[in-house]
């Protein structure tokens, strides 16, 4: 025997026997309908005021984390009580298993566990990873789901956040900037375009105006023609879509009324090709 490391002989086997199996499962289920009432019902909650809807959600993960974690300590703790012996066994055993196909799973469970603590990203918020752009609705111990602007569901595997970068446009607030283009003729006159763009923004039901948030309009020179970029934060991040729609369909409106043309169509196609940089400036 090798000093520090016991016999096969000596280590003792486990007693787990029916009961034991048929206690877990029927543990782990029970945690599992928990976990899932938990989230329904912070959700309802949460979704009765917008101004606390991400702050409440937030507790979603870490209250499912809680429940889990006392199931698997009720149904593991015996673990705690193995000799030397049984504890190597164990550990034999477990990374058989992970070795054989599960440790992608243990990768997402632990990321999973740490994002409920460094927060990345919470329920409701808005979020682009890689190619996927939505709302964040749900953050579980194996995967997080986003719900695009086209009502797709995307699910992406916790571990592959720590991984690549995720850019948060609101970052826990209900307010969220956006920005609205419009593209316009180079001899536009380009003070009354912006005037036409801010004025859009403003009115709008959906903006959301205070001494720290009010709006701007970019103008960028391009080859052909102008881009002017409407920036401006909104009441609530679910309004996304219906505010970019709200403020262009004003803009546009009123770009017809006041005879501001768009730029010629192959003018605006050379330079999505190529080779001009933007200078922009504020407006």
């Amino acid at each position: 025997m090798v000093s520090g490391v016991p016999d096969l002989t000596e280590v003792q086997p486990f007693d787990i026997d029916s009961t034991t199996v048929v206690g877990a499962v029927f543990t782990l289920a029970v945690a599992y309908v928990l976990a899932r009432f938990a989230a329904y019902a912070l959700t309802r909650l949460s979704e009765r005021s917008v101004k606390r809807r991400t702050t409440v959600k937030m507790f979603i993960p870490v209250t499912r984390s809680v429940i889990y974690a006392a199931a698997l300590y009720y149904v593991l703790g015996p673990l705690f009580n193995l000799t030397s012996g049984q504890l190597l066994a164990f550990s034999g055993v477990l990374g058989a298993v992970l070795g054989l196909g599960i440790k992608e799973l243990f990768a997402n469970m632990v990321a999973g566990i740490v994002m409920v603590f460094e927060s990345p990203y919470r329920t409701g918020d808005k979020v682009e990873f890689r190619d996927y752009y939505g709302e964040v609705t749900d953050i579980g111990i194996r995967s997080t789901k986003l719900t695009t602007p086209d009502d797709s569901v995307v699910t992406v595997p916790n571990y592959l956040v720590f991984t690549n970068a995720v850019s948060n446009a609101n970052a826990g607030s209900v307010e969220m900037m956006v920005v609205v283009e419009f593209h316009v003729a180079a001899d536009t006159d380009i003070d009354r375009a912006v005037s036409v763009v801010r004025e859009g923004l403003k009115i709008s039901r959906y903006v959301h105006l205070s001494d720290n948030h009010g709006v701007q309009v970019l103008v960028e020179d391009r080859r052909g023609y102008r881009r002017l970029r409407g920036k401006a934060y909104i009441n609530d991040v679910r309004n996304e879509q219906a505010f970019r729609s709200d403020v262009t369909e004003r803009v546009l409106a009123k770009f017809e009324e006041e005879g501001i043309e768009s730029p010629d169509v192959s003018a605006a196609l050379l330079d999505d090709a190529g080779s001009v940089g933007s200078a922009g400036e504020e407006a």
